[in-house]
């Protein structure tokens, strides 16, 4: 066995736990990654085959939401991980591996039209996975301001010390309302290069759905394609908008959509997303130590700024974000 961590209390349960799920101590646990949560994963080895143990303190994280959607997703063909052992008390799941390779790594000029098609096909299978037979939380007009929310607050406020404007009212109102009058379908909420790995087999693996909700159709896509960790140039975007939508309306997603209306949906929707994204990475900062997203502020700011400048509706934003030396410096 192998010990990485001293001093680990939970770690010292991680053994004890796969004493019990392994007939042999003949193995090894190294750390495979962490998150934006309370949970953490490790690589355990026994000769040539792997596992990763999700390790989720059930006081912190609960696991029933990862276990629901995991297998009801496992069930319908999407490529997500199989659970082999769980322990729902202690917090524990031992999962497949799905490797080394998250997207971010390996996207480049030459391998993102495959990899992003790739992408949307299993977007797609998600998508067209019956609403009703799963029970999910529904992207609602309060969970859609909640995330909003998190701008003023923790990005405005927190972060630059700059008052909150009035107009952000309608603004969001404006989002929330284009959000709701899409088709509903599942969303993974975290649909990008770090959370799908590039794998020899039905890639991508797809990983981190434990928040999953029933929501607008475009936003998965629009986490995907303006992801806050890489960018691309607009024309590549809306090649692959178009992939998705063809393939999409062939499947019967978006009777009676004109690809004008979806790419606003698109627009609007990856401007409350990249909006919440903004205060997550502050709150990731400043509540939880982790320093490394601020790192991230400066492309999401990006999306924001080109988004609101497109389109009459966001005018005030846009002046706004133009106007503030604070934020006109990130």
């Amino acid at each position: 066995m192998s010990y990485v961590i001293k001093d680990d209390k939970r770690l010292d349960e991680i053994h004890h736990w796969l004493k019990t799920v392994f007939p042999s101590t003949n193995y090894t646990v190294e750390p495979a990654s962490n998150d934006a949560s309370f949970r953490r994963y490790f690589r355990v080895t026994i000769q040539n085959n792997t596992w990763i143990l999700m390790d989720a303190p059930p006081t912190q994280e609960d696991t029933r939401s990862f276990i629901e959607i995991g297998t009801f997703l496992y069930e319908h063909g999407v490529n997500v991980p199989k659970i082999y052992h769980r322990d729902t008390k202690a917090g524990f799941l031992l999962l497949s591996d799905f490797g080394y390779h998250p997207y971010l790594e390996q996207l480049n000029v030459h391998s993102a039209d495959s990899l992003y098609k790739a992408a949307i096909d299993s977007l797609i299978k998600i998508q067209l996975c019956a609403t009703q037979d799963i029970n999910l939380p529904a992207y609602d007009n309060v969970l859609l301001q909640q995330e909003m929310n998190l701008f003023p607050d923790w990005f405005l406020d927190k972060h630059l010390n700059i008052a909150i404007p009035e107009f952000l009212k309608t603004t969001f109102d404006y989002l929330i309302s284009s959000a709701l009058a899409q088709p509903q379908v599942i969303v993974h909420r975290d649909y990008h290069s770090r959370n799908l790995m590039h794998i020899s087999d039905r890639s991508p693996g797809i990983i981190d759905f434990q928040d999953a909700v029933i929501g607008p159709i475009s936003y998965d896509l629009v986490s995907l394609l303006r992801d806050c960790y890489i960018a691309w140039p607009e024309e590549k975007i809306h090649h692959w908008i178009d992939y998705y939508f063809s393939s999409a309306q062939q499947k019967g997603l978006l009777p009676d959509i004109s690809i004008k209306q979806f790419k606003q949906w698109f627009d609007w929707m990856g401007l409350q997303r990249h909006i919440k994204v903004l205060g997550i990475f502050c709150r990731l900062n400043y509540r939880d130590g982790k320093t490394n997203y601020m790192n991230d502020l400066p492309l999401t700011l990006a999306y924001v700024r080109k988004t609101t400048a497109k389109y009459s509706e966001f005018s005030e934003l846009s002046t706004f974000l133009q106007q503030q030396s604070q934020i006109a410096a990130i």
